[in-house]
Protein backbone atom coordinates (compact mmCIF):
# COMPACT_ATOMS: atom_id res chain seq x y z
CA UNK A 1 0.00 0.00 0.00
CA UNK A 2 1.35 3.43 -0.99
CA UNK A 3 1.93 5.94 1.81
CA UNK A 4 1.85 9.71 1.58
CA UNK A 5 5.63 10.02 2.08
CA UNK A 6 6.11 8.28 -1.28
CA UNK A 7 4.07 10.77 -3.33
CA UNK A 8 4.45 14.10 -1.49
CA UNK A 9 6.65 17.03 -2.41
CA UNK A 10 9.31 17.11 0.29
CA UNK A 11 10.48 20.19 2.20
CA UNK A 12 8.03 22.76 0.81
CA UNK A 13 8.86 26.42 1.22
CA UNK A 14 7.00 28.07 4.11
CA UNK A 15 5.85 31.65 4.31
CA UNK A 16 6.30 33.19 7.74
CA UNK A 17 3.21 34.66 9.39
CA UNK A 18 4.93 38.06 9.39
CA UNK A 19 6.11 37.97 5.76
CA UNK A 20 4.08 40.11 3.37
CA UNK A 21 1.38 38.92 1.01
CA UNK A 22 3.58 40.23 -1.80
CA UNK A 23 6.45 37.98 -0.71
CA UNK A 24 4.04 35.03 -0.59
CA UNK A 25 2.84 35.80 -4.13
CA UNK A 26 6.44 36.10 -5.33
CA UNK A 27 7.32 32.72 -3.80
CA UNK A 28 4.26 31.14 -5.43
CA UNK A 29 5.19 32.62 -8.81
CA UNK A 30 8.87 31.62 -8.63
CA UNK A 31 8.08 28.11 -7.35
CA UNK A 32 5.13 27.55 -9.71
CA UNK A 33 2.77 26.65 -6.87
CA UNK A 34 -0.69 27.79 -5.81
CA UNK A 35 -0.25 27.54 -2.06
CA UNK A 36 2.27 27.85 0.72
CA UNK A 37 2.23 26.53 4.25
CA UNK A 38 2.21 29.37 6.80
CA UNK A 39 4.76 28.87 9.56
CA UNK A 40 5.20 30.81 12.76
CA UNK A 41 8.48 32.11 14.16
CA UNK A 42 8.80 28.78 15.97
CA UNK A 43 8.71 26.93 12.63
CA UNK A 44 5.39 25.27 13.45
CA UNK A 45 2.67 24.98 10.84
CA UNK A 46 -0.01 27.63 11.40
CA UNK A 47 -2.11 27.22 8.27
CA UNK A 48 -2.04 27.35 4.48
CA UNK A 49 -2.19 30.39 2.20
CA UNK A 50 -3.44 29.95 -1.37
CA UNK A 51 -3.23 32.20 -4.39
CA UNK A 52 -7.02 32.35 -4.22
CA UNK A 53 -6.82 33.58 -0.61
CA UNK A 54 -4.63 36.47 -1.72
CA UNK A 55 -6.69 37.45 -4.74
CA UNK A 56 -10.26 36.74 -3.72
CA UNK A 57 -10.35 37.00 0.08
CA UNK A 58 -7.53 39.52 0.37
CA UNK A 59 -8.91 41.93 -2.19
CA UNK A 60 -12.45 41.55 -0.82
CA UNK A 61 -11.17 42.44 2.67
CA UNK A 62 -9.16 45.42 1.41
CA UNK A 63 -5.80 43.80 2.16
CA UNK A 64 -2.63 45.40 0.82
CA UNK A 65 0.34 43.48 -0.52
CA UNK A 66 2.31 44.88 2.42
CA UNK A 67 -0.03 43.18 4.92
CA UNK A 68 1.29 40.05 6.69
CA UNK A 69 0.58 36.66 5.16
CA UNK A 70 -0.76 35.51 8.51
CA UNK A 71 -3.58 38.05 8.24
CA UNK A 72 -5.34 35.72 5.79
CA UNK A 73 -4.78 32.58 7.83
CA UNK A 74 -8.06 30.76 8.47
CA UNK A 75 -6.82 28.69 11.37
CA UNK A 76 -5.36 25.26 11.82
CA UNK A 77 -4.63 23.46 8.56
CA UNK A 78 -5.97 20.03 7.71
CA UNK A 79 -2.92 17.76 7.70
CA UNK A 80 -2.01 14.15 7.09
CA UNK A 81 0.78 12.08 8.55
CA UNK A 82 3.66 11.10 6.28
CA UNK A 83 2.96 7.44 7.01
CA UNK A 84 -0.80 7.61 6.29
CA UNK A 85 -1.93 5.56 3.32
CA UNK A 86 -2.99 7.28 0.12
CA UNK A 87 -6.50 5.95 0.80
CA UNK A 88 -6.50 7.83 4.14
CA UNK A 89 -5.21 10.92 2.32
CA UNK A 90 -7.97 10.74 -0.28
CA UNK A 91 -10.57 10.36 2.46
CA UNK A 92 -9.18 13.40 4.31
CA UNK A 93 -9.09 15.53 1.15
CA UNK A 94 -12.67 14.61 0.25
CA UNK A 95 -13.98 15.03 3.79
CA UNK A 96 -12.46 18.50 4.19
CA UNK A 97 -12.87 19.55 0.53
CA UNK A 98 -9.18 20.46 0.12
CA UNK A 99 -6.92 20.02 -2.89
CA UNK A 100 -3.59 20.42 -1.11
CA UNK A 101 -2.60 19.06 2.28
CA UNK A 102 0.48 19.70 4.41
CA UNK A 103 2.23 16.50 5.48
CA UNK A 104 3.57 16.18 9.00
CA UNK A 105 5.84 13.72 10.73
CA UNK A 106 5.80 13.93 14.52
CA UNK A 107 4.06 17.33 14.24
CA UNK A 108 6.77 18.82 11.97
CA UNK A 109 6.05 19.89 8.40
CA UNK A 110 7.86 17.52 6.02
CA UNK A 111 5.96 17.92 2.77
CA UNK A 112 2.84 18.88 0.90
CA UNK A 113 0.64 16.68 -1.24
CA UNK A 114 -1.88 17.70 -3.90
CA UNK A 115 -4.58 16.18 -6.05
CA UNK A 116 -2.00 16.10 -8.88
CA UNK A 117 0.29 13.95 -6.71
CA UNK A 118 -2.59 11.55 -6.11
CA UNK A 119 -3.38 11.52 -9.84
CA UNK A 120 0.18 10.51 -10.69
CA UNK A 121 0.21 7.65 -8.19
CA UNK A 122 -3.27 6.15 -8.15
CA UNK A 123 -5.50 4.25 -10.56
CA UNK A 124 -7.87 6.40 -12.61
CA UNK A 125 -10.99 5.32 -10.71
CA UNK A 126 -9.58 6.48 -7.38
CA UNK A 127 -8.59 9.82 -8.88
CA UNK A 128 -12.00 10.19 -10.50
CA UNK A 129 -13.70 9.50 -7.17
CA UNK A 130 -11.54 12.15 -5.47
CA UNK A 131 -12.15 14.78 -8.13
CA UNK A 132 -15.87 14.04 -7.96
CA UNK A 133 -15.86 14.37 -4.17
CA UNK A 134 -14.02 17.69 -4.35
CA UNK A 135 -16.44 18.98 -6.98
CA UNK A 136 -19.56 18.15 -4.99
CA UNK A 137 -20.64 20.72 -2.40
Amino acid sequence: MTVVREIMTSAPRCIDTDDTLQKAAQYMASDGVGSLPICGPDGELKGVLTDRDIVVRGVAQGKRLSDPAGSLNQGVAVTVDADDTVDELVHTMAEHQVKRVPVVDEARLVGIVSVADVARSEPRQNVGDLVNALSTP
